[in-house]
């Protein structure tokens, strides 16, 4: 779980972790398990949560080659620009996006992501994760921000939808739900996901909070 607090610019760090947790301590260099992170501003709160439904259809062909790593950063090119575009916060109803790469494995993977004041959890919800890797390469598609890496290394591409301004935060929290297939892999695939977006707009009453992210790569998110 990496607990960060929203700002305005997205940063990014090296780590190498591989397992979600809810360890509450710091992670630094070779601690391959996620922790929490925390700071917070006194602010007034709208948490703008879009629920997405999410499904994956696939057509793959063999080609049989071995997947050279130019050849798998371009595929996380290709899919991290196309999980970008889905863009849940901004958009209502059925949409379809369409992706392809030359070898991997598109996968949702359960994700839990949290606000939090100095009283506790003030919501939770079940975000779930899309999750493409191909070799060392790894892209993610969680709580509206798109994480990218090989080996160790880990940035966000695409910061979550989160706006500051006149004392007031909005936090943007894009929430997956899969339905049907649940995951796609092989050689040449190309897939559309058929997301279906609704939204609900909640306001919270002024003071510090936290947003708890459960994630495979909390460099990523940690500042």
């Amino acid at each position: 779980m990496s607990d960060t607090t929203p700002r305005r610019r997205g940063q990014s760090q090296r780590d190498g972790d591989t397992t979600p947790c809810h360890r509450a301590q710091s992670q630094r260099g070779g601690d391959s398990t996620p922790c929490r992170r925390a700071q917070s501003h006194v602010v007034g709160v709208a948490l703008l949560l879009a629920i997405t439904t999410i499904s994956m259809g696939a057509l793959t062909a063999g080609v049989g080659d071995v997947v050279e790593s130019n050849a798998a950063a371009a595929d996380a090119d290709r899919v991290a620009d196309a999980l970008a575009a889905m863009e849940p916060s901004e958009s209502t109803g059925v949409e379809r996006h369409d992706l392809a790469f030359g070898e991997g494995s598109l996968t949702v993977e359960s994700r839990t992501v949290r606000l939090l004041d100095g009283d506790g959890v003030v919501a939770e919800h079940e975000a779930d994760a899309l999750v493409f890797e191909a070799g060392e390469r790894r892209v993610t598609f969680l709580a509206g921000a798109v994480a990218r890496g090989a080996g160790n290394a880990s940035l966000l591409d695409e910061r979550p939808p989160i706006a500051t301004g006149d004392g007031l935060l909005l936090v943007g929290l894009p929430v997956l739900n899969a339905s049907g297939t649940a995951s796609v892999a092989g050689e040449s695939v190309s897939a559309t996901l058929r997301t279906e977006t609704s939204h609900e707009r909640r306001e919270l009453g002024g003071g510090e909070y936290r947003l708890a992210v459960e994630t495979a790569t909390p460099g990523a998110w940690e500042g």
